[in-house]
């Protein structure tokens, strides 16, 4: 080979290691964290025009226009939160918003479905091959879960048990989808809005003086709802209810059914 043409390959070479070095750092650069808080007014377009007040999905209907859906995902994956600028509340509303709005999506790309958990592996090991543990959030560098969303991000950096009552596991007994988007200027009240209509809602939770019948939220995430009170201080303060400490307690059967609207 001549070196005419030795040095022709070298600088083509050269020209497409710095071409893919570029688009990389392309790729990186949409995924930045959000220098400011972002808008979920897209979010809230969803939930006003396919979830009604009782927290049921029109889910055929979003699957049939997943538009405005589908770019209030993208806002979110190339808007994650900057530590430096967004604060605490602002954060929070970024994580449930985004745990709902990908629950969603989750059911829609499945959708018919009758439960959840039909989606993904015929026999399903928690943490390890269930719906919840499927990486579809795709930041580009990062793949997460809604489990992970959940436990790592949720449970572990915010401390807030009343998450439980505001994320949405697309079934009957969980807690309603409610049908705004949260937001970091009202996001005490949304919470302590949701937390009351879960414990009044006789299909999942009776609370009484000296008995409860319980939604097994309260069996698998105990913990969590007695980190600074206990969690009969924490049912009195949320339901109006003064209980006593020697209530006794069961647990409610689980409906894992889709919690969509009837069809027409």
């Amino acid at each position: 080979m001549k070196l005419s043409q030795v040095i022709y390959y070298v600088r083509i070479f050269k020209f497409l290691l710095l071409l893919m070095i570029l688009i990389s750092c392309e790729s990186k650069q949409t995924y930045q964290t959000g220098t400011e808080p972002i808008s979920h007014e897209l979010w809230n377009q969803v939930l006003i025009n396919y979830v009604d007040v009782s927290g049921r999905v029109n889910y055929q209907g979003l699957k049939e226009d997943p538009k405005i859906l589908l770019d209030y995902l993208e806002l979110l994956l190339t808007n994650r939160p900057n530590e430096e600028r967004w604060d605490k509340k602002e954060s929070l509303a970024y994580w449930i918003n985004l745990y709902n709005a990908f629950t969603v999506k989750l059911i829609i790309d499945h959708y018919p479905v009758k439960s959840i958990r039909n989606i993904g592996s015929m026999v399903q090991i928690p943490f390890i091959n269930s719906p919840w543990d499927i990486e579809f959030i795709d930041f580009g560098d990062e793949k997460m879960s809604l489990n992970y969303v959940e436990h790592q991000i949720l449970r572990k950096f915010f401390e807030e048990p009343r998450i439980h009552f505001a994320i949405n596991c697309a079934s009957i007994s969980c807690p309603n989808l409610r049908n705004e988007a949260y937001l970091a200027l009202k996001i005490d009240a949304q919470l302590t809005n949701q937390t009351q209509r879960f414990l009044k809602d006789s299909s999942k939770n009776i609370i009484t003086s000296n008995a409860l019948y319980l939604s097994k939220i309260f069996q698998w995430y105990s913990g969590d709802f007695n980190l600074n009170q206990t969690l009969y201080e924490n049912l009195s303060i949320w339901s109006g209810v003064s209980i006593n400490d020697l209530a006794t307690i069961q647990f409610i059967d689980y409906n894992w059914s889709l919690n969509e609207q009837p069809k027409p």
